[in-house]
């Protein structure tokens, strides 16, 4: 009967740290950004099979692409090396490495951009209030999305017209190989204006 007791007890100890633990945890700061993603992959999830492949797809163009196309960039130039130092000089791998960054870079900044990640000069930003800052980033990211949609359709328009041209060596179609940037415009326009609705939110509910 001791060690039963003595058990529950120690089980009954355990419980009430854990919960009281991850009740203090839902109040850090760090963790309300990890429950904030989380949250919005329940919803997400709660779209049902659409919005699971709206996601699905989002994480292959920002995701997979970009990596597959550093890990090909990088194979492609290691062979580039060695043939030009032991055997002979090879021509299509610099095209393939040119078409490759230009993969790389773009869906590559989609990511950076949906984590923030982007590097930032904010001398100025962060010494200002947190009205002053949300004024700021509303500016930003407008002029940003504004730029974005002008260039749009003349990009794609552009990126059409050189379906006719192709690759030297490899013979790949140049529309092919400039294509990441209409999708490179199309989330990014996205993204700035999520950022738009968010701040423009919290401006008109006061909660700066």
């Amino acid at each position: 009967m001791g060690l039963g007791s003595l058990r529950k007890d120690s089980e009954n100890e355990i419980k009430s740290t854990y919960y009281s633990n991850s009740d203090e945890n839902k109040e850090t700061p760090s963790l309300k950004m990890g429950f904030q993603i989380k949250g919005e992959r329940i919803v997400m999830e709660n779209n049902g099979q659409w919005g699971r492949f709206a996601s699905l797809i989002l994480d292959v163009i920002e995701k997979y692409v970009p990596a597959v196309s550093f890990s090909l960039l990088f194979i492609v130039f290691m062979v580039q090396v060695f043939f030009r130092y032991f055997l002979v000089p090879l021509t299509w791998p610099l095209e393939f490495t040119l078409i490759a960054f230009i993969w790389l870079t773009l869906f590559g900044a989609c990511y950076a951009k949906r984590h923030s990640s982007h590097v930032v000069f904010t001398l100025i930003y962060d010494r200002v209030k947190p009205k002053t800052q949300l004024f700021m980033r509303i500016t930003g990211n407008l002029l940003l999305a504004i730029s974005f949609c002008i260039a749009l359709y003349p990009s794609y328009r552009y990126v059409a017209f050189m379906s006719f041209k192709k690759s030297n060596v490899l013979k790949i179609p140049m529309n092919i190989a400039f294509s990441p940037f209409i999708f490179f415009l199309i989330i990014m326009i996205g993204r700035l204006s999520y950022d738009l609705f968010i701040d423009f939110r919290k401006l008109f509910r006061g909660e700066v």
